[in-house]
């Protein structure tokens, strides 16, 4: 109790701190958003690049392009021939990497603070001038092919996964995978890459934020620049994606050569779309904190610690993103259970909850334990620059970030048992299990991520 009174008495000189902290916001007369917040502890600054274009925005026949683009950006401009790009950043002592999600994707640098002028020359020219040629397209998407079987063909809990995905969404992208369907991934072209190319990576369709120990008239005078010369460009319209009402329980079992059993439940669930005004996100954020927060959590303490019904289990939940969320469960069953024991547990564990809410005091501890991680977290120039990344590019804004404590703050045990009633109903649920099958080992293994970039 004292450790938990003491984390308390700590948020607000830490949020104070982290409030303190001065973000300035440009645009650029061709739309192109620059974001930049100081943090002078060390001569160090993070640059990412945001482009609001993932997997929720590609078509059937295409899937995985916006992951194949992100390969494709390192090789090469006019200026900056093929695999030159990460050579360039490591020589000047920083480290750089991209990733591709269902919402966005993002390329960043980290630097010793007077090299920002680099990253931002590299970024903006390849923003503009990638040379995207048959014969580079040939042997990156090998190398696409290669990461999907590593990622999730080899993997079967990877597996379910993505049919989990593919069950509980009917209609919306996110049905599909990042990475993309392997037959797609067979069929692409060069001028599927292209089309993407063009018809996303705009500097109005596009972020950056910086994140360190900067003047922000100086950033802001280098994004104008090396930004401020490229065109803007129409962009493709992007229409309502709604997924329809989901009228009752579906079931997906995946037959995989692997060891043990696998279980994968949800529910959908709300994304925060007003951050003054919405509260069941909150809710549900601490609602996800008291069954799976820490080894005092529900699901720790009575399914893997008194019952012994699973090796692990976890429940996650996303408040932001583009396209709806999902309220997750999943979990391995322990020796001598089965994936239905450990089901049944679970829906055990919900409908106590929904009987009965939970107390004042698992309440406040999940309160501080989730804000304390989020202080913890904003300690981390990488993090707030992520943070602020994620809140503009699924159409949010930076300025919410600080409204996040407060209403956590702000959330009751009344509104947590009203979220749980609401939202984990048996009739929205989907469920994908794991069935193990004989493994083969003599099967072909991919022990190692293939090389990217």
């Amino acid at each position: 109790m004292l450790n938990r009174l003491l984390v308390l008495l700590l948020l607000p000189l830490a949020f104070s701190a982290a409030a303190d902290a001065q973000v300035y916001e440009f645009t650029l007369a061709n739309g192109f958003k620059l974001v930049v917040q100081e943090d002078h502890r060390s001569p160090v600054v993070v640059s990412q690049v945001w482009y609001r274009a993932g997997s929720i925005d590609e078509v059937s026949g295409t899937t995985g392009v916006a992951h194949v683009l992100e390969h494709m950006m390192f090789k090469g401009t006019g200026k900056v021939p093929a695999g030159q790009f990460s050579r360039i950043v490591a020589a000047a002592g920083g480290r750089e990497n991209a990733f591709t999600s269902r919402d966005y994707t993002v390329y960043f640098q980290q630097l010793e603070k007077s090299r920002l002028e680099l990253a931002m020359k590299l970024e903006a020219d390849r923003m503009a001038n990638l040379r995207l040629t048959d014969k580079e397209f040939a042997k990156e998407i090998q190398v696409v092919m290669e990461e999907r079987r590593w990622r999730t063909d080899d993997k079967p809990q990877a597996q379910v996964g993505e049919q989990f995905m593919s069950t509980a969404f009917q209609s919306h992208p996110y049905a599909r995978p990042v990475i993309g369907w392997m037959n797609d991934l067979e069929h692409m072209t060069a001028s599927d890459a292209r089309a993407w190319y063009q018809g996303w990576y705009a500097p109005n369709n596009a972020t950056l934020v910086v994140v360190g120990d900067v003047d922000p008239k100086q950033v802001f005078r280098l994004a104008q620049k090396y930004f401020g010369p490229l065109k803007a460009r129409k962009l493709p319209i992007r229409k309502p994606q709604a997924e329809p009402e989901q009228k009752g329980e579906r079931r997906v079992t995946v037959k995989a050569p692997a060891k043990l059993p696998y279980l994968i439940m949800g529910y959908p669930a709300p994304t925060l779309q007003n951050p003054d005004t919405d509260w069941e996100p909150y809710a549900m954020e601490i609602l996800a904190g008291v069954l799976d927060g820490n080894a005092a959590s529900r699901l720790n303490r009575n399914l893997v610690r008194r019952d012994r019904l699973a090796v692990d289990i976890s429940a996650g939940y996303d408040l932001i993103s583009r396209g709806p969320s999902m309220f997750t469960f999943d979990g391995t069953p322990s020796e001598g259970s089965t994936v239905a024991d450990l089901e049944n547990a679970i829906r055990g564990e919900i409908e106590n909850l929904k009987v009965n809410g939970i107390t004042e005091e698992e309440l406040q501890r999940v309160k501080a334990q989730v804000i304390a991680a989020d202080v913890y977290q904003r300690d981390s120039m990488f993090y707030q620059a992520m943070q602020i990344g994620q809140m503009e590019s699924t159409g949010l804004s930076w300025r919410a970030l600080d409204e996040y404590p407060k209403r956590l703050q702000a959330v009751t045990t009344e509104q947590v048992l009203a979220v749980a009633r609401k939202y984990l109903d048996d009739d929205k649920l989907t469920v994908a299990t794991l069935d193990p099958q004989p493994m083969d080992e003599n099967a072909p293994k991919h022990k190692e991520m293939p090389h990217v970039h």
